[in-house]
């Protein structure tokens, strides 16, 4: 108890000492590099991460109106922060089990760390509410030995999800061949227009389904089409991103996505859609506002 309270204790400290009270957001601290920040929770370990360390971190971006229009849970390799103010500055204020609040520039996260251009949600001087909890920190090392007994455990799964996809193909006597990726591509309704360009605001209606035909997301089902700058990372899965690609404004279509392309070896952060498993999304073009040139 004495080492927990300790710990606490350290993380607090630690963070206090990083920068002054914010006079822009109320109750949160501000960086040098002006970096808003605000501790939500405090874990057991008062060792914060540092570059070179592999972090996994449950992340949400939210829009000025504090919509959320990205949220998952990533596996990475820390780096020095590339400029002052960088996302990366963020994960090194927290140790393994801390959460906490952020504000970054939008225009420094989008242009110089995702090299796209701003969100037509964003003006130039808004910042960015990042939320971040620190779900675990590993040394190299570390991670390297857990990475080869991770892959010798689901070597298995793999195998056994390409029956499942195999079985399901032919079940439903679909003729479609799949791209080099292997997604399966079956259009519903033809679109016209320009194709889908790098840096195009796209607005989409979307329903994931597993194999068994129940949903698990649809913005149909919320009333609420999805909006994304197409090609920044971190907005959708890689199937997606491929599959919106094909298509054309006002287009429908099927996309059956296995899930190297979808929610990998770990499953989706909500932890509705399982490891190695195979989806089907409906995917319709709402809108595409093209990039600014």
């Amino acid at each position: 108890m004495r080492e927990k309270l300790a710990a606490c204790l350290i993380s607090i400290l630690v963070l206090s000492s990083c920068g002054n009270q914010s006079s822009v957001f109320p109750g949160f601290s501000v960086t040098r590099s002006n970096i808003h920040y605000k501790l939500i929770a405090i874990g057991e370990d008062a060792q914060q991460a540092k570059p070179n360390n592999y972090v996994t971190v449950s992340i949400a971006y939210r829009t000025p109106g504090d919509s959320v229009f990205f949220h998952g849970i990533r596996t990475f390799q820390l780096t020095d922060p590339p400029f002052p103010g960088a996302i990366d500055e963020c994960f090194t204020l927290l140790a393994k089990g801390d959460s906490a609040t952020f504000y970054i520039s939008a225009a420094d996260f989008f242009t110089k760390t995702l090299e796209t251009t701003l969100p037509q949600f964003f003006k130039p001087d808004d910042y960015m509410r990042v939320d971040i909890m620190m779900m675990n920190i590993l040394s190299e090392k570390e991670f390297e030995q857990e990475k080869e007994a991770f892959l010798n455990w689901i070597e298995d799964f793999g195998e056994y999800e390409k029956v499942i996809l195999k079985q399901y193909i032919e079940n439903q006597e679909l003729n479609f061949e799949p791209t080099e990726s292997g997604l399966y591509y079956i259009p519903i309704h033809a679109g016209s227009g320009n194709k889908i360009r790098l840096g195009d605001t796209v607005t989409v209606h979307y329903e994931g389904r597993f194999f068994n035909g129940k949903y698990f997301d649809s913005t149909w089902k919320r009333n609420e089409a999805f909006q994304f700058v197409y090609g920044q990372k971190w907005q959708v899965i890689p199937g997606l991103e491929e599959a919106i690609g094909m298509m054309y404004p006002g287009e429908r279509a099927l996309f059956i996505i296995p899930s190297n392309l979808a929610f990998g070896q770990g499953g989706s952060s909500t932890g509705i859609v399982p490891a190695f498993t195979s989806v089907i999304f409906e995917v319709e073009i709402v809108e595409v506002n093209p990039r600014k040139e």
